[in-house]
């Protein structure tokens, strides 16, 4: 296997970028969800919330970057919140694509909420908001992952089991 080059702490820059698309991606989902009633726009911060200290308490102490800066700067921010786990679990689970719904409903839920509200009353604002949310959940997500993230990962060098599941033949 090739050696890659990866980060032992990944630049500030590229942990700024990767988390503006998804606070963009966050923030346009709340605001379509919050077009349609404000307890949506709530409830879809909630799962939001969720969703992440769900990442940084079950994924992030396990991972290489746990105390570190790595793309995404969770492994810094995890090790503030929780205790190391183990890395052997890092990779334990194979990942399959049913683990990743509730990542895909990030985009989903706005997604149909957002052509409701188009149905109901079209706005302009409502069709910019999920063309610009459909090209930071694409093109915006890939470009990150693929060019600045993962691509110089130390974990992924190591075992990642999003990597298997994305990369297979």
């Amino acid at each position: 296997m090739m050696e890659m080059n990866s980060y032992e702490n990944f630049p500030v820059w590229i942990v700024l970028l990767a988390n503006a698309v998804s606070i963009l991606l966050y923030g346009i989902g709340f605001f379509i969800c919050y077009r349609l009633h404000w307890i949506a726009g709530i409830l879809y911060l909630l799962f939001i919330l969720t969703l992440e200290f769900r990442l940084i308490g079950r994924h992030c102490v396990n991972c290489y970057y746990f105390g570190k800066i790595c793309g995404f700067g969770k492994g810094w921010f995890s090790a503030k919140l929780f205790k190391r786990g183990d890395s052997a679990e890092f990779c334990a689970k194979e990942m399959i694509w049913k683990d990743m719904i509730p990542d895909m409903l990030v985009v989903i839920i706005p997604l149909i909420i957002g052509i409701i509200l188009l149905v109901m009353n079209f706005s302009i604002l409502i069709l910019t908001a999920l063309i610009v949310m459909i090209l930071l959940a694409s093109t915006g997500n890939s470009f990150v992952r693929g060019s600045l993230t993962c691509k110089y990962c130390k974990q992924l060098e190591l075992g990642c089991p999003a990597a298997k599941l994305f990369n297979q033949k």
